[in-house]
């Protein structure tokens, strides 16, 4: 069941265009696990040998670079980010809200 779930999150990631970010708790939400979070999360430190999953997107629900010591170096989540025109700030991203991406509503029907 696990890997399905993962696979289900890798799918929506992929969605999260470039220079926007999503959250653990919106995917996991989207998906009907509200309360998945964490595990959304293992999804995105799984997925570092997946080129085409981009969890430089994923962030916790602040905007804070929650993920990043799963990345090597650490500096690349934010290195990948600043590329697609996200500033970072003390592992914060600066006005998140603007660059957040619900797929709740993105994907909505």
């Amino acid at each position: 069941m696990k890997n399905d779930f993962f696979e289900q999150v890798y799918e929506v990631v992929k969605l999260i265009p470039a220079g926007r970010v999503s959250s653990y708790g919106a995917i996991a939400a989207y998906l009907g696990a509200k309360r998945s979070a964490r595990v959304v999360g293992w999804a995105m430190n799984n997925a570092h040998g997946l080129p085409e999953v981009p969890a430089h997107r994923v962030v916790n629900r602040n905007g804070l670079l929650s993920g990043k010591m799963h990345f090597n170096p650490p500096e690349a989540m934010e290195e990948r980010l600043a590329n697609e025109g996200i500033e970072v700030k003390e592992d914060q991203i600066v006005n998140f809200k603007a660059h957040f991406w619900d797929p709740a509503k993105e994907l909505a029907l």
